[in-house]
Order: structure tokens, then C-alpha cells, then sequence
């Protein structure tokens, strides 16, 4: 089974960020109830792991907190393969994923060390965009530099399943956890 932990977001913030992709000039948007904030990526797990997973998660204790999205950017530099809206720097955030990543090394899942960029993805590419697709690319990320949402309140985290088909990604809440 593919899967991750992740925040999902409030409605009013998914229609913001959906008012967000309108105006996007290259990219496959990502539908609506695929925006989420991603804490940690499972990968391709054994039931039974996913169980243990679970397990784990249930014994979680962290607190609740605010927290609001700030900024657009790409991943890929000049070869981009995601466009993004970036979660404000937020300490309360940055505990919970600690935490996460704690809780998953207890149960025997080790992750890739790698840097939290927490994000939003907004749309994917499937191929390089062309000369004047990125230059059109620039000039949304430009005028969406001041990008911001009210800060919201989050209050779980989910585990989701996650199955690729050709359409793209369909995420399946598996179980919801309390923060706080």
C-alpha cells in the first residue's frame, strides 16, 4: 500500500488555492481534495507495517496549532516539476513533523533524511515547459509573490492511501488523528 501522513486544509483555504490555480498558465492542477500539506511519505508498505503505522500514531501526542500558507513556488529550478504554495515558517509545525518522525522510527520505519519544505502542490508538469511557458510561469509566480491565507487551525492529522492511476493520484483517508 502507497501512503502518507498529511494535513488536510480547511474548505475555505482549498477554494482559495483552487481561485489560486485558475490563473496558473502551464501545469496539471491538482484536484481540490488532493491539496494537503505532506508531514511524511510512507512510500510502498506492507499492511502490516501500515497497521503498526497506525498503532504508533494513535499514542501521538502533540498539540494543536495555527498555521497559514505564504508564498508560491516551483520545485526543479529551471526544469520545474511542481508549482507550490508554501506554508509559513511555524514552530508548532515543526514539532509535529519531529514528532511524527519519532513516532515512525518507534514503530521500525526508518525515512529518508531529507529537508521539510512543507507545501502545497498546486499543479505538476509532465515535461520540461517551453521557453514561453516558463516565461509565462515566472510572471504568475511573480504576481503571486505576496500570496497569503488567514492563518487556520490545525487540529489532526490523517493517514492516507494513496493509489496512481492515469488520471493522476487518488487519495483515500485511511484514519484521522487529534492534535492537542
Amino acid at each position: 500500500m502507497r501512503a502518507f501522513i498529511a494535513l488536510d486544509l480547511p474548505d475555505p483555504v482549498k477554494d482559495v488555492l483552487s481561485d489560486l490555480q485558475d490563473d496558473l498558465p502551464v501545469g496539471k492542477p491538482s484536484p481540490p481534495e488532493n491539496l494537503h500539506v505532506t508531514l511524511a511519505f510512507l512510500g510502498e508498505q506492507p499492511t502490516e507495517v501500515i497497521e503498526d503505522i497506525h498503532a504508533a500514531l494513535c499514542d501521538l501526542s502533540a498539540p494543536g496549532f495555527e498555521m497559514n500558507l505564504a508564498g508560491t513556488d516551483t520545485f526543479g529550478g529551471n526544469d520545474p516539476k511542481v508549482v507550490f504554495a508554501s506554508v509559513k515558517s511555524n514552530p508548532g509545525l515543526d514539532h509535529l513533523h519531529r514528532k511524527i518522525r519519532a513516532v515512525l522510527h518507534g514503530a521500525g520505519l526508518m525515512l529518508d533524511r531529507q529537508r521539510f519544505r512543507p507545501h502545497v502542490t498546486l499543479a505538476r508538469f509532465r515535461r520540461r515547459p517551453t521557453a514561453p511557458e516558463m516565461e509565462r510561469l515566472r510572471g504568475w509566480l511573480l504576481a503571486h509573490s505576496d500570496f497569503r491565507t488567514e492563518p487556520f487551525p490545525v487540529a489532526d492529522i490523517t493517514l492516507y492511501q494513496s493509489t496512481l492511476s492515469r488520471s493522476g493520484a487518488i487519495h483515500d483517508e485511511l484514519a484521522r488523528y487529534p492534535l492537542g
